[in-house]
């Protein structure tokens, strides 16, 4: 019996600082935020269709997404951000499916799907436990601004833009406090694991 693990957290809440944590415990993860860079593809279905809603503007010169002029579109509108969504989101969840059911298969003891809008997507039915990577948000703010060198501002509006942390917290069967360091994060992650009796 396969446990299939949802992990979450927010932007800039190091989610995959934990993801690659699974790894050293020889627990394979299913990334979404990768298969969702593969979709897009050029000549991959949901490629085309991007092109045809958004125009060659959303292009580099060879003719791959820029996904950073998409992403100052989409960040601004909500229904352009919806309309991408519309059209990326049933392909990664497919091959999201598909990879979970060959992990299944192959009678791994868990398998991670790492899902950064777990709940914003309503997808945290395709696990059977729920793990949040957290920090308060002054913390994500700040390693936010950090990490893309963003303005107060543009930051904000990235993180309003999905459940606060705190709510995703509540949701969740496991929370990992990862204001601390790497090696404290990794131990929490290891007494859940042995508490879901995924590890011994």
């Amino acid at each position: 019996m396969t446990v299939v693990i949802g992990l979450t957290g927010s932007i800039a809440s190091g989610k995959s600082t934990v993801s690659e944590m699974f790894h050293t415990f020889n627990i394979p993860v299913v990334d979404a935020d990768v298969i969702s860079r593969e979709v897009v593809n050029v000549g991959e279905p949901a490629y085309h269709k991007i092109v045809d809603a958004f125009g060659e503007e959303v292009l580099h010169e060879d003719k791959t997404i820029d996904r950073k002029s998409l992403g100052k579109i989409v960040f601004k509108n909500k229904e352009k951000r919806d309309l991408l969504n519309q059209i990326v989101h049933p392909e990664v969840r497919k091959e999201m499916l598909r990879q979970r059911d060959a992990y299944k298969a192959e009678q791994n003891s868990a398998v991670v799907l790492d899902i950064p809008l777990l709940f914003e997507s309503k997808l945290a039915h395709y696990a059977d436990l729920t793990l949040v990577v957290y920090v308060d948000e002054g913390t994500q703010l700040q390693r936010l601004m950090e990490r893309d060198q963003s303005s107060m501002e543009d930051a904000e509006q990235r993180i309003s833009s999905q459940i606060p942390v705190g709510e995703k917290a509540e949701m969740a069967d496991a929370v990992i406090d990862n204001t601390g360091s790497v090696k404290e994060s990794q131990e929490q992650l290891k007494s859940i694991l042995e508490k879901w009796n995924i590890i011994n």
